[in-house]
């Protein structure tokens, strides 16, 4: 099993993280992050594989075969209110022009090309808060199960205070059991504010034959092929993960750590 902490390359020109599945333990999920500077271009054409493409921060002008979506983004970071999107299916060439300084990360898996492209606005991102006391987090549901517009994909962004736990209790989604469990590879890419702090992620079986405690820091990715994988922030940093997920269903259905399942059952404040 490969290492599960994936350290950010910060050379300039390079893909800050290129995680695919030739490079990572599985076969659905790939995972990109990069930078632009304004007036640079990212081209992407996913070959086989749909993309959504989040705007962490930053604006650029947005074009997919020719066709305009405008000037889409505009938050200053992560933290900063909900995101702007594109979706775009196989075989579509993309294009963003930097109109200011940007991060973007491009989630993708395979797909056959049976949906159009599609903007999705800060506007249409749902937002939920999940847990209670110190583990309370708040969601920002840019491509749920729930959503038509993707054919795999599921792309979600969480913001957990600092001091807070989050994915918790532990919960897993390893398996094809459904309708009670379903199978899906997943990334945690990382940022904290401020950008110095730490978060602690652990990701492990129930036989313990993976069982991995990382110290997380700014602009990492985690690996998550198989079991569960809490997540906690140091206190005094708040915790923004950007989670993609893919598997052989497109549904999201998990199955919770039974030795903490009983923190389900406490009241609430």
């Amino acid at each position: 099993m490969p290492h599960l902490l994936c350290r950010p390359v910060l050379t300039p020109g390079a893909s800050v993280h290129d995680i695919t599945p030739a490079r990572a333990p599985w076969t659905y999920v790939g995972f990109e992050v990069v930078d632009l500077g304004p007036g640079e271009v990212l081209r992407r054409t996913g070959q086989g594989r749909e993309l959504c493409l989040v705007m962490v921060a930053g604006e650029a002008a947005a074009r997919v075969d020719g066709q305009g979506f405008g000037t889409i983004g505009g938050r200053s970071g992560p933290f900063c209110g909900k995101p702007a999107s594109l979706y775009v299916p196989p075989a579509r060439t993309v294009e963003l022009t930097a109109v200011t300084p940007c991060e973007v990360a491009v989630c993708s898996a395979p797909a056959t090309g049976r949906l159009p492209p599609r903007l999705i606005r800060p506007g249409e991102v749902g937002e939920e808060t999940r847990g209670q006391g110190s583990n309370t987090r708040h969601v920002r549901n840019i491509l749920p199960d729930t959503s038509p517009h993707a054919e795999a994909l599921l792309v979600v962004e969480v913001i957990t205070p600092g001091g807070n736990w989050s994915s918790y209790p532990p919960h897993k989604h390893d398996r094809e059991n459904l309708p009670h469990e379903s199978r899906l590879e997943e990334t945690y890419y990382h940022r904290l504010n401020p950008s110095q702090g730490y978060a602690v992620q652990r990701v492990y079986t129930d036989d313990r034959s993976l069982d991995e405690v990382m110290v997380v820091q700014d602009r990492d990715v985690v690996l998550v092929p198989e079991g569960y994988h809490p997540v906690g922030a140091a206190y005094g940093y708040d915790l923004w993960y950007l989670n993609v997920m893919a598997g052989p269903e497109r549904i999201w259905r998990f199955h919770n750590d039974p030795d903490h399942a009983w923190l389900l059952a406490q009241p609430t404040a």
